[in-house]
């Protein structure tokens, strides 16, 4: 029920025919553009934090410009963007707006190849300068990269190490930066061994810059650099010569989509993205495969080929419960299974009382996995009928068969977000007084004292929106018991992939288990974990263990739950309460195709996020714990 923050978005279009072949086809040379503002639009959950926008024109005169990048803070970003490219075409005539050849010669943003990325920060660190896509200049058009991305390198230590030993400089410590200097460096790098090539066979002036542009490797660049990156990433990026590239981490762990006919390539972080702006068969579109790399080149030749070899395949779960659009053909079907899958769960919990149960939602994005869960309880009823009309030794009447037949699932819309709780808001009293009226409450939609209620949300992380305000306001309807569902399982470690959950404090699971090891006479156990997370610190980060799971090991899911219930209930609360949690099993059955389960399971799929969940506790234990103890 809190907002959990999503690394990034990207969009990329690459134009395949000559621009005037839009124009005579579409009617407008904007086609691309007005492209890419519905993929950016459409990818807007993915980010409202900043947006930006890069186009490279393939043909230009030395003395103008070829590349262009504009960048935007705050939830109306991308609106604020393409108004701002926008103004560069208002003033012109009829004729001009629709004249190619005029508009690539004097326009900016005119180009066959565009770029577009929305952020959701994950580092702490806001403000323009670290909104993408990044820019790298150069004089040589082939050593322009611009640069961006969904990805958390989790060793962007090694990697800062590594370029800094070579003798560069970066201006700031930051994955993305490091990443554009890294690549950028190795680009050089391919240039400057192309233009040797050139000399040697005997290339002079412009030539040498022409054979340079043809003949340039990015997926050689890609291989170079990635070969010491861990971490979940598609990074996307653009060169003022014309090159587009597009490379997925060899987990799979962030997505990428892309399209390709004889007019356009397309990528974008969701498939019905692209399905809506080119309306298109789900069929039709391609996921890129962990480890591979879309690459296009100047002349427009397309390729799909592996860069690194691809390792056990650890796509991000979130992305199907949470993050992604609904829409897609099968998220949808996936967030229904997640709610059908907890029937069972949640019938013990209300000791099997279907007639006297509501079932609702909070927030909207629960709302698919509410529909699953109501499917699951239909079928239920519908059984419970069957059995019951099997086990009759007479012919019924029509009153005895209304009777039996007569049940039926209660659903309604119990709660509603009616505010924003807005940041400026820093007193705490003040806070929680305005944090508990965040969601207003249905009057009359439960019978008081004698309904159940049900309310399913696709994930629980903090738990401070349960304690605030979601608890309190439901107790109003004064339900015999809320239930509270979570359609995924207990998030008890952090991300460090593209989720901004990095810290051991922020998740009421962890909490929850260190009370009750201290409740239990365990808390041993806590200080033992931390002496095997910090002596491990130095050995190589593949043959580091995450101990944090001892943390754990004591006791049930259901332990665990019903500890989180005592801490997230307020004393003026009457309501009896209880938290049911997706089993892990379950999840991987409704979601068999992206199996990426460590903020569950503890299960990091690359050593780096092994060594930064050890180290997250180290600071736990240092900074909070210790500090408690004394």
């Amino acid at each position: 029920m809190e907002p959990l923050k999503h690394e990034c978005g990207v969009a990329m279009i690459r134009l395949l025919k000559p621009l005037d072949y839009y124009e005579k086809k579409y009617g407008t040379w904007l086609y691309a553009i007005n492209k890419l503002y519905l993929m950016m639009e459409k990818q807007h959950n993915r980010g409202q934090e900043g947006a930006g926008v890069a186009c490279v024109k393939l043909q230009s005169e030395p003395g103008t410009d070829y590349m262009f990048r504009e960048r935007a803070l705050g939830a109306g970003a991308i609106t604020e963007i393409f108004a701002k490219v926008q103004e560069n075409f208002k003033n012109l005539s009829k004729e001009q707006l629709h004249d190619t050849e005029f508009a690539l010669k004097n326009l900016p943003f005119v180009g066959e190849i565009y770029m577009g990325h929305l952020r959701y920060s994950t580092t702490g660190k806001s403000g323009l300068s670290y909104v993408h896509p990044f820019l790298r200049r150069n004089n040589w058009r082939a050593k322009n990269l611009c640069l961006c991305g969904n990805f958390n390198m989790t060793n962007v230590d090694d990697i800062f190490n590594e370029i800094t030993a070579e003798g560069q400089h970066p201006r700031v410590y930051s994955d993305t930066f490091v990443i554009l200097e890294q690549l950028g460096h190795r680009l050089d790098c391919e240039s400057e061994r192309l233009f040797d090539e050139a000399r040697s066979i005997g290339l002079g002036g412009r030539d040498v810059t022409s054979y340079i542009e043809e003949h340039i490797n990015v997926r050689k660049v890609l291989s170079e650099a990635s070969r010491i990156w861990d971490g979940g990433y598609v990074i996307c990026g653009i060169t003022g010569s014309g090159e587009m590239f597009t490379m997925r981490d060899p987990w799979g762990i962030r997505p990428a989509f892309y399209y390709q006919d004889d007019e356009i390539v397309a990528v974008a972080s969701e498939r019905p993205v692209i399905q809506t702006a080119f309306d298109l068969d789900a069929s039709q579109i391609h996921e890129l495969q962990p480890g591979d790399a879309l690459t296009i080149n100047k002349a427009g030749k397309v390729s799909v080929a592996n860069i690194i070899t691809p390792k056990v395949k650890k796509a991000c779960s979130f992305e199907r419960i949470y993050f992604s659009r609904g829409s897609d053909i099968d998220i949808y079907r996936e967030r229904k299974s997640l709610g059908e899958s907890l029937t069972n769960q949640i019938l013990k919990s209300i000791d099997y009382d279907v007639e006297n149960t509501v079932f609702s939602f909070i927030p909207n994005t629960a709302e698919v996995a509410f529909y699953g869960m109501l499917e699951g309880f239909k079928k239920y009823l519908n059984n419970s009928v069957i059995d019951r009309l099997m086990s009759l030794d007479h012919k019924p009447s029509r009153e005895e068969l209304e009777k039996i037949c007569n049940h039926y699932i209660r659903s309604e819309k119990v709660a509603i977000k009616d505010i924003k709780l807005r940041t400026f808001i820093a007193e705490g009293n003040s806070r929680n007084d305005l944090a508990a009226h965040v969601y207003d409450i249905t009057y009359g939609s439960l019978r008081p004292g004698i309904d159940n209620l049900v309310i399913i949300d696709d994930s629980i992380v903090r738990g401070t929106t349960l304690r605030e305000s979601v608890i309190r306001i439901l107790d109003r309807l004064h339900p015999k018991k809320i239930v509270i569902v979570s359609s995924a399982p207990q998030i008890r470690y952090p991300d460090y992939y593209g989720i901004d959950m990095s810290k051991m404090s922020e998740f009421i699971a962890f909490k929850a288990a260190i009370e009750l090891l201290k409740q239990n006479g365990k808390q041993q156990l806590i200080s033992e974990v931390y002496v095997k997370c910090k002596s491990q610190m130095n050995l190589p980060k593949t043959q580091m263990q995450n101990f944090v799971k001892e943390i754990y090991a004591p006791f049930t899911d259901e332990e665990i739950s019903a500890k989180m219930v005592e801490m997230l209930k307020a004393p003026e609360v009457k309501s009896d309460i209880q938290i049911v949690y997706q089993l892990i099993d379950n999840l991987h059955k409704s979601i068999p195709n992206n199996l990426g389960d460590w903020y569950f399971s503890g299960d990091y799929p690359t050593p780096g996020g092994i060594k930064r969940v050890s180290q997250a506790f180290i600071d736990w234990y240092e900074e909070v714990y210790n500090s408690s103890q004394k």
